[in-house]
């Protein structure tokens, strides 16, 4: 795929910065939490099963994604209307995909939180929390990227065609 041509089309489908960013929002939403589910999948049942300790105390990944909000959060509010317009939009990008992650990684663990137990493994843990959390993610990303994504797909075969090398 010719990454000049990928990068004009993304370029032309996200003029608007709100919308870029909802998009890298809701890619980074989708990804972290399919990361999420599957490392906490494989390490079920290990031995040493994947986890962070402090001082004896297992601190689940809910955590990690609230500490991302909060962060993604003040930095919104510190960074609005400030410095030249490309360091704002490359802040905008970064926190709209930092927020993805910590939306992610938060409600992942939603039933903790709601149950203030763990039922990660439980049938109140997994079952509609999944359906929702995917569900949520792929209409959140088909909503703010599927005009991006259907023209890669119209012109996957000018993407994805060799061009004769540019002479020296």
């Amino acid at each position: 795929m010719r990454l000049d041509r990928l990068s004009a089309l993304y370029r032309r489908h996200f003029r608007e910065h709100r919308r870029e960013r909802m998009f890298l929002a809701s890619v980074s939403f989708f990804f972290t939490f399919g990361v999420a589910r599957a490392l906490t999948h494989w390490s079920r049942d290990r031995e040493d099963p994947l986890r962070v300790l402090l001082g004896g105390t297992h601190v689940h990944h809910l955590v990690w994604g609230i500490l991302l909000l909060l962060v993604v959060g003040y930095t919104w509010l510190i960074q609005v209307d400030t410095g030249p317009d490309g360091h704002r939009v490359r802040i905008g990008r970064l926190t709209a995909a930092l927020y993805g992650a910590g939306a992610a990684l938060t409600l992942d663990e939603y039933a903790l939180w709601l149950n203030l137990e763990d039922v990660y493994w439980e049938r109140e843990g997994r079952a509609s929390i999944d359906a929702v959390m995917l569900f949520g993610a792929l209409v959140s990303a088909g909503l703010w990227g599927g005009p991006f994504f259907r023209a890669v797909t119209r012109h996957a075969p000018r993407l994805f065609r060799r061009t004769a090398p540019s002479p020296p």
